[in-house]
């Protein structure tokens, strides 16, 4: 049996991408999970998987080549392929050819096909360096992300191109859709950190800085005990109906290089240990900004978090990311006068707000959602 390996859509608004370079040939065996191709998105370069087994028959795109979601990329024989983790909508076969003649990036150097890592790729185009004049240091003449940020470094009245697009009008797409579609509700809610940073300070003064854990940590796994427990606020809404998820995928809101700002997921946080969510944060934090995401991390998350936590304010009040139905904010941890026992204290205090879809939930139940993480803080021994 033959199956097709497309163009994946890694989310909501992503209509198109380019595929930057294939991890795979002819032949090669592969089984679910394996990376196959890199592709270029709004977000960065993205690894891509693949979804089913089989063996590689034939690569039908092009590296540099940008093409609708959906797109035929590659042919597998062997086992069936299995369904993505998001739909896909599938573009007609004119459209399909219509945007691979007029979008093709060349990628040809005089001496051959120009070779330069995904990194290095997404840098020089926010640079808008021509990436044939630069000469590259890694194995084979391969361009590297620092031989293109040293060109850059060596030639600062190099003109800048246009971006290759504009993350303003990405993220302002998302957000309106949002506000369009969803009918949000918000409650807010501010608790005593007290018991979390006495906790966090007892682990990190016992262990390696590498085992040492972060507030957002804490967090995460807060937010996914509680999306487990009241499953209604995890999952998605898509074509008038709510859909709870399988499994808790927290995705976090990070800002990325050039304005970007994406939400990948670390998978089943709710049982994850607090050292394994922090090892998995750090990791995929470190990736986002240097470019490098996994498809699935972008296309499984089921609830997102998002923290302003170094930037001093009270609180903030997010958009859910649709298809999903619920968002929690969180903002800085800061000394509040707090009444302890009928005495006055400062104390290290903490606002988190619900941003929830009022088709699925209502605000009874939002207020539960966030007691839930407020308790959950309160004894992080049990986190």
């Amino acid at each position: 049996m033959v199956s097709e390996f497309r163009m994946p859509s890694l989310g909501p608004d992503m209509e198109s991408g380019t595929l930057v370079a294939w991890r795979t040939h002819p032949g090669a065996r592969v089984k679910r999970g394996d990376v196959i191709a890199l592709v270029e998105t709004d977000k960065g370069v993205i690894d891509v998987e693949v979804f089913g087994s089989g063996t590689i028959e034939e690569l039908l795109v092009e590296p540099g080549t940008r093409v609708p979601v959906g797109t035929v990329l590659a042919r597998l024989s062997g086992a069936e392929q299995e369904t993505p983790l998001t739909s896909i909508v599938l573009p007609s076969q004119p459209e399909a050819k219509a945007a691979i003649a007029a979008e093709r990036v060349p990628t040809l150097a005089p001496s051959g096909r120009q070779k330069i890592s995904p990194a290095a790729r997404v840098r020089a185009r926010e640079l808008g360096i021509d990436v044939t004049k630069v000469p590259g240091s890694g194995a084979g003449g391969v361009i590297t992300l620092e031989d293109v940020v040293s060109y850059a470094a060596a030639t600062p009245k190099a003109p800048a191109a246009e971006p290759a697009y504009d993350m303003r009008q990405v993220i302002a797409k998302a957000m309106s859709r949002s506000k369009r579609e969803i009918p949000h509700y918000y409650l807010s809610l501010t608790c005593s950190f007290t018991a979390a940073r006495a906790f966090l300070e007892r682990h990190n003064s016992s262990v390696s800085i590498e085992q040492r854990l972060l507030p957002s940590a804490l967090l995460l796994k807060a937010v996914a005990l509680a999306a487990r427990s009241m499953p209604e606020f995890n999952g998605c809404y898509t074509d008038g109906v709510f859909s709870p998820a399988t499994s808790v995928n927290v995705g976090m809101a990070i800002a990325a290089r050039g304005g970007r700002l994406v939400a990948p997921a670390i998978l089943d946080v709710d049982r994850k240990t607090l050292q394994a969510v922090m090892t998995e944060l750090r990791d995929l934090t470190t990736r986002v900004r240097t470019g490098h995401m996994r498809a699935n991390e972008l296309a499984a998350s089921t609830i997102t978090v998002t923290s302003l936590a170094e930037e001093g304010v009270d609180l903030i009040v997010p958009a859910i990311y649709p298809p999903q139905v619920a968002i929690v904010g969180f903002g800085s941890i800061l000394e509040r006068p707090w009444i302890v026992e009928g005495v006055v204290q400062p104390v290290p205090v903490l606002t988190m707000t619900l941003a929830a879809d009022h088709r699925v939930t209502d605000g009874r139940a939002g207020a539960r959602f966030l007691a839930q993480v407020r308790d959950a803080l309160q004894k992080p021994e049990g986190l």
